[in-house]
């Protein structure tokens, strides 16, 4: 037998609540914040559809200190710099800017209660660099 993974727990301390950064969270992968749940809640989950892991923001007593172990890292629907100036609008912060002369790379950022996550290329660009190499690569040859 194996598992599946049934939430991606985030933990939430003072002065972050559960329930604002599960709307902030919400608002980046476009899913509402469970109808179940209400501000103040310790618990504060996002409503996915049915078979995909959720999003739980759960409230803890100790303030994050470290880097994360595990992050996010998110492919967009638009362009990575499309996304990351949208997440930014939505309350993030650019942590380290990993974007490459060739289009290639990331952005680091960080929700607003300082969680990490990066903004990869989305499909469509990672195609058309992909793509590129492979062309430069056949003119050396």
């Amino acid at each position: 037998m194996t598992s599946v993974i049934r939430h991606i727990t985030v933990d939430c301390a003072q002065p972050h609540e559960p329930y604002e950064l599960a709307e902030f969270w919400g608002k980046v992968l476009g899913h509402p914040v469970d109808p179940a749940d209400e501000p103040g809640d310790d618990e504060v989950g996002l409503a996915v559809p049915p078979g995909h892991p959720t999003m739980l923001f759960v409230r803890v007593p100790e303030k994050k200190t470290l880097k994360n172990r595990l992050h996010l890292d998110l492919e967009p629907h638009q362009s990575r710099d499309e996304e990351v100036e949208r997440v930014v609008a939505l309350g993030a912060t650019v942590v380290d800017d990993r974007r490459r002369p060739n289009g290639r790379g990331w952005v680091v950022m960080a929700d607003p209660a300082g969680n990490e996550f990066c903004v990869e290329l989305s499909a469509a660009e990672r195609a058309v660099a992909m793509e590129a190499e492979e062309q430069a690569a056949a003119a050396v040859e």
